[in-house]
């Protein structure tokens, strides 16, 4: 496997996620902001994309790819060439012509369904993508929840008024919802600024945390919740539950851009009485390896990672003990696993101690550990990443178990 766990990580590392990432082999960090994610990483990164594809796909989000690489004249027909924040990284071609690296993509998918769309009746209209974004924040923290290059899912949906717009952003917020939850996270849906972005009305999903960078009042028996840059309350008006405040980290943002970018670059439609009018927009974000930190930051203990099975880079830590004089052995185990489905990290390390095993089990946080020993005869030593607790079991009562 191509990424060791580390015995020590760099001193500026001070959050949970950017320390285990780092020691566990997740990431690597190439410069601040900057990181690579290595196969253990990438593959938890993957999962959260297929939980996130499938719930835009179920409220019929169209996937694309968008280019990163755009011109500054579409910037400026909405005035945020030079008025984003953070700003924009730039750069000129060959030819001296001025180009941006994509930091969100509300100009670029714009000026695309400006040029396809021109009737009601090819509205309501629902467009997505996986792909990377860059921000030139000024100060980089807390590993990947504040970084300068990062994958982000944005949605982009297109309407003929704004009751559909609206309707829609409904739909989005439940589908939001699922996505935390799908990936082990409790969230407050909160009421929040536009900033450089627009809308109307945003909200904001949070998770609580003491890392986070922002602050929320909240309400923990319904989930409601609002950002204190909206102003401040003391009690919830959905519930009328008493309001708390905690440090959080935000994990979604949505917006109801209404005209705004539609106007401005002309993008609209002619409806059923003939008459030309702009289309209404919303924009919906989550960036994956924000997604990925906070996980870390909620499910964790002094050992290491404890990945919620939904996002695990694999199901099953196994670990070798045997000596020659075993019943059974490490490459039955995974062979017969691996034929039943189940993805397997195997430890086959000879020259590792037991301990040292185990505690890269711990570290690296696969959901169930199995261990091969002489103690476990003909069976598997089973414990839950979770859990104190193991018991002996046959291959086969595992594969119930983890498919039942």
């Amino acid at each position: 496997m191509f990424g060791k766990t580390l015995k020590t990580v760099p001193t500026e590392a001070e959050a949970v996620n950017h320390k285990l990432l780092l020691k566990g082999g997740f990431i690597d960090q190439l410069s601040a902001g900057i990181y690579s994610f290595l196969p253990l990483g990438w593959w938890v990164h993957r999962n959260i994309e297929n939980i996130i594809r499938e719930e835009m796909n179920a409220i019929g989000g169209q996937e694309v790819f968008l280019p990163t690489l755009q011109p500054k004249s579409l910037w400026q027909e909405t005035d945020r060439w030079d008025h984003i924040d953070p700003p924009l990284f730039k750069l000129k071609d060959q030819h001296d012509r001025d180009y941006a690296l994509g930091s969100t993509h509300e100009e670029v998918v714009t000026d695309l369904v400006r040029q396809r769309v021109s009737s009601y009746k090819d509205l309501p209209l629902y467009l997505y993508q996986i792909q990377n974004k860059f921000r030139n924040e000024i100060r980089s923290t807390g590993g990947l929840l504040r970084v300068r290059e990062f994958v982000m899912k944005d949605l982009y949906s297109f309407h003929t008024d704004e009751k559909d717009l609206m309707g829609y952003f409904q739909k989005v917020i439940e589908a939001y919802k699922k996505i935390f939850n799908r990936c082990g996270l409790q969230i407050a849906v909160c009421q929040a600024s536009g900033g450089t972005i627009g809308g109307k009305e945003t909200y904001e999903f949070h998770v609580l945390a003491p890392v986070g960078e922002d602050k929320i009042i909240f309400c923990p028996k319904c989930n409601w919740g609002a950002n204190q840059e909206v102003g401040e309350q003391v009690e919830c008006p959905k519930c009328h539950g008493t309001l708390e405040k905690s440090s959080s980290i935000e994990a979604g943002h949505v917006f109801a851009l209404g005209t705004k970018y539609s106007e401005a670059m002309k993008a609209e439609f002619v409806d059923k009485n003939g008459v030309k009018k702009p289309i209404w927009m919303g924009c919906y974000g989550i960036g994956l390896g924000r997604l990925m930190a906070t996980i870390v930051e909620v499910h964790h203990d002094e050992m290491g990672i404890i990945w919620p099975r939904s996002v695990a880079p694999y199901q099953i830590h196994l670990i070798n003990l045997k000596t020659q004089n075993s019943n059974l052995s490490g490459d039955e185990v995974y062979e017969k696993l691996v034929r039943a489905g189940v993805e397997v990290l195997y430890d086959d390390r000879e020259e590792v101690s037991a301990g040292e095993k185990f505690a890269d089990a711990d570290l690296i946080g696969i959901p169930v550990r199995l261990v091969i020993s002489e103690k476990t005869g003909d069976k598997v030593e089973y414990k839950e990443r979770d859990q104190k607790e193991s018991k002996l079991l046959t291959i086969e009562e595992i594969v119930e178990l983890l498919y039942c």
